[in-house]
């Protein structure tokens, strides 16, 4: 299967998780956020508004899905946002509803056989 290995800068080319899963978290979670960006779900739980439709995108979502995007509210997101990981199932998932391959994530291991090399200038 064809994949792509994890960057630091995957999600900002990608996006596909802030437009497939409704946001949802406690309701306090969205004080430092600005009124019109949150709305109720339950008395305890909000969500960030566009993500509780059936085609969600959440609002603080900017630019393009797989191509380049960016977190209005980065700094103030929810947890529930801070909980999905580049890689994991709940990105492979968003990114196969937007047709983008899935990210994997790969262990660097040290080097074995670097003590017998010379630098090369």
């Amino acid at each position: 299967m064809l994949s792509q290995s994890v960057s630091e800068d995957s999600c900002l080319s990608c996006g596909a998780c802030c437009a497939h899963f409704r946001v949802s978290f406690y309701w306090a979670e969205g004080l430092n956020l600005p009124e019109h960006y949150t709305e109720p779900v339950t008395a305890v739980y909000s969500c960030m508004a566009g993500t509780n439709q059936p085609q969600p995108r959440c609002i603080a979502l900017q630019g393009e899905i797989g191509v380049e995007v960016s977190c209005g509210v980065y700094s103030a997101r929810s947890s529930s946002c801070q909980e999905v990981q580049a890689g994991d199932a709940q990105c492979n998932k968003a990114r196969a509803a937007y047709n983008m391959i899935p990210l994997v994530n790969i262990e660097a291991r040290p080097a074995t056989n670097d003590e017998d090399f010379d630098q090369v200038c």
